[in-house]
């Protein structure tokens, strides 16, 4: 019997319902604290928003890594910002849920997970 959906809960607004933006979200908030799980950097280009990056791992220092990554950073001005959005995840379904969202999204920047690992199929956030 095949796995049929992981439901997350995507954290994406703040109090005022206003997307999270990368460098203005508070990573020492106690909220990140051994967060781990999946999380999505993108940005509002347009009508449509499109990922930038799909990682995995400890939320608030994977963001941090990504908050100085040229790669990324190529996509975030000041008039288009760059946002974004995490859920927490179990541990053993962490790298298929990054399969699923990089196969979903087709992020602008990084590589699908290494191994090839079979996709965990979860609701999208945007």
């Amino acid at each position: 019997m095949g796995f049929n959906m992981l439901t997350l809960e995507w954290f994406y607004r703040d109090s005022f319902n206003r997307n999270y933006r990368l460098f203005d979200v508070d990573l020492n908030s106690s909220d990140f604290a051994d967060l781990e799980g999946v999380y999505i950097i993108w940005r509002a280009s347009g009508i449509i928003p499109k990922a930038v990056y799909v990682g995995q791992g400890i939320i608030k220092n994977r963001l941090y890594v990504h908050r100085d990554n040229p790669d990324i950073l190529q996509y975030h001005s000041e008039k288009n910002p760059l946002y974004v959005t995490w859920a927490e995840v179990p541990r053993k379904y962490k790298t298929g849920v990054e399969m699923f969202l990089h196969n979903e999204l087709d992020p602008l920047v990084g590589m699908p997970p290494q191994g090839n690992p079979t996709p965990v199929p979860v609701n999208l956030p945007l």
